[in-house]
């Protein structure tokens, strides 16, 4: 983590710190750390994936959350979506710059939730 975000997180917040309920940095936060969110991060960088590839891998999304959840990530500047122009039509998913690096940091937090849940208090199989 920055320094500068170590000293806000220490100090009061100023209006521009993801602590300040006016800062857009919140809206990101809400986009990426969603449960939908933080799953297609991950699952796109593995490769990039068509719709149904994608709905398939990140079982249970329905495809309006999937859908949503794509156009948020791509309107953020994290997710490309490339028509290919063909008949049928293709469209495919992939992460962009940005994407690849907030993946990078997200894949560990997906680990370690995976490797630490039999730690928490939700049952195992239990279900969002």
């Amino acid at each position: 983590m920055s320094e500068s975000i170590w000293a806000a997180i220490r100090s009061e917040p100023p209006p521009t710190t993801p602590f300040s309920s006016n800062c857009p940095s919140r809206v990101v936060l809400d986009h990426v750390t969603s449960k939908w969110g933080v799953l297609v991060l991950v699952a796109l960088s593995r490769d990039s994936m068509r719709w149904g590839e994608l709905h398939r891998y990140v079982e249970g999304i329905s495809e309006k959350m999937l859908a949503q959840t794509l156009r948020q990530l791509e309107s953020d500047g994290f997710v490309l979506r490339e028509s290919m122009g063909t008949v049928p039509p293709r469209v495919d998913y992939s992460l962009t710059a940005l994407g690849q690096e907030l993946a990078a940091l997200l894949i560990p937090l997906v680990q370690w939730v995976g490797d630490n849940v039999g730690r928490t208090t939700v049952p195992l199989g239990a279900t969002a």
